[in-house]
């Protein structure tokens, strides 16, 4: 299936387009006709899976099919709550990307920083407002924020807000919205709590699973390099050197960062090019054109821009930047090792991504080989003697058989696991 065929408007296929994103995943293939119908969903799938596109593309039509012929400020008519200031900003980035034709505007707020500048735009008019729970429910008490005019609510990772605490603040806010809305809630898992919370708040809701992503790792060898951030560009050159990795594809953290990082890699005398949302569509199809037939050896891209990259016979996957998200690294090196064909996933970790690489490594059940021997180390060193989670007895790491050239560069004895 395309997103052709979900009935979705010229705005929106224009900014898939864009993005080179022409497939939807299980969960928006089953989610985006069940919101464009106004019905509530409950969605049990976790990051990774593509649920942020699974509501905020419906979300941008509905709101586009209604624009209000209002004067002054735009009102609030789209509500997503999100535990995390990370997630916040991905799950704007999102809603930015997909929205940019439809004339929809949207913000993002979350404490840890000054208010002032949320405040302001708050004042100027938003039509989707993106949130963690503890900023909007001071913004609401100040009065800077109104959700008298919200039409759809959406409560992500709800399993998470019970985890950190959050979920007496996500009843006190939705207390505070209109009882006559849609809502769209989705969670991992469905602890009573959870369960009951939903129960409560939708109205018979059509619910939507999709399969857990973490299964994607187990076919593809996997190996960790400790070092420090400053290194990583060095590090990444002298792994290129290697003529065994005839095409990798280099996940970066951000926009600018793909830049220069791509920069870096030609001055070295490596071909590469890096494809992201500022760059025109002519000139990421000219980069993924020239990666696909082999004028450049090494695409690095952002998260967003990747997901519409297919490419036959990709041997690696590196992760110059570990994601926050766990289920997007499993996202990442499913890129490789596609179709019964051997994979590799390369990963660089420093000090401040030692918690991702844990939480990475309980997902996917797994510790990740080290490898120890190369010139760009730690300065402080943070690999334990013993695994993190034990190795399946069956069947773990099977993988990596008959890769003995890639076997001998790691002692599979040591991970991670603070």
């Amino acid at each position: 299936m395309t997103f052709d065929q979900l009935n979705l408007q010229e705005p929106l296929l224009k900014a898939l387009k864009d993005t080179g994103y022409t497939n939807p995943t299980p969960i928006q293939e089953k989610s985006i006709p069940i919101v464009l119908q106004q019905k509530d969903l409950l969605g049990c799938a976790q990051t990774g899976t593509g649920k942020t596109a699974a509501f905020a593309i419906p979300v941008l039509q509905l709101l586009h099919s209604q624009q209000p012929a209002q004067r002054g400020p735009r009102a609030v008519r789209a509500l997503v709550l999100t535990p995390t200031r990370e997630l916040a900003i991905q799950i704007e980035e999102s809603f930015r990307t997909y929205g940019k034709y439809t004339g929809l505007n949207q913000m993002v707020i979350f404490g840890g920083v000054s208010q002032g500048s949320q405040v302001n735009a708050l004042r100027n008019g938003v039509d989707i407002l993106i949130a963690t729970p503890g900023r909007l429910l001071d913004l609401l008490n100040q009065g800077f924020v109104n959700l008298q005019h919200l039409q759809l609510f959406v409560l992500d990772e709800a399993d998470r807000m019970l985890d950190m605490g959050f979920i007496h603040d996500v009843k006190r806010i939705i207390a505070r919205i209109p009882v006559k809305r849609q809502t769209l809630f989705f969670s991992a898992t469905m602890p009573p709590e959870i369960a009951g919370l939903a129960n409560t708040i939708l109205k018979d809701p059509i619910k939507v699973e999709v399969t857990p992503v973490s299964s994607t790792a187990e076919k593809i060898a996997q190996e960790v390099y400790f070092t420090d951030k400053d290194s990583k560009r060095s590090l990444l050159i002298h792994v290129l050197e290697n003529s065994t990795i005839e095409r990798a594809l280099v996940f970066a953290r951000t926009k600018y960062g793909s830049d220069k990082i791509a920069k870096a890699l030609t001055r070295a005398g490596i071909k590469a090019d890096a494809i992201h949302g500022d760059k025109s569509q002519n000139a990421r199809q000219h980069a993924l054109n020239n990666f696909k037939n082999g004028k450049i050896r090494i695409l690095v891209a952002t998260d967003i821009a990747a997901r519409g990259i297919d490419v036959d016979n990709l041997t690696h996957v590196i992760n110059y930047e570990l994601p926050n998200v766990p289920e997007t690294y499993v996202h990442r090196i499913g890129r490789t090792g596609r179709a019964g064909a051997s994979g590799i996933a390369i990963s660089f970790c420093d000090a401040e991504e030692r918690a991702y690489l844990k939480d990475i490594q309980k997902l996917i059940k797994q510790s990740i080989p080290v490898v120890e021997e190369h010139p760009f180390p730690a300065a402080k060193t943070f690999i334990a003697p013993q695994p993190a989670i034990q190795k399946k007895s069956a069947g773990g790491g099977g993988n990596r058989n008959g890769n003995n050239g890639f076997k001998k560069r790691f002692n599979s004895n040591h991970s991670f696991n603070r």
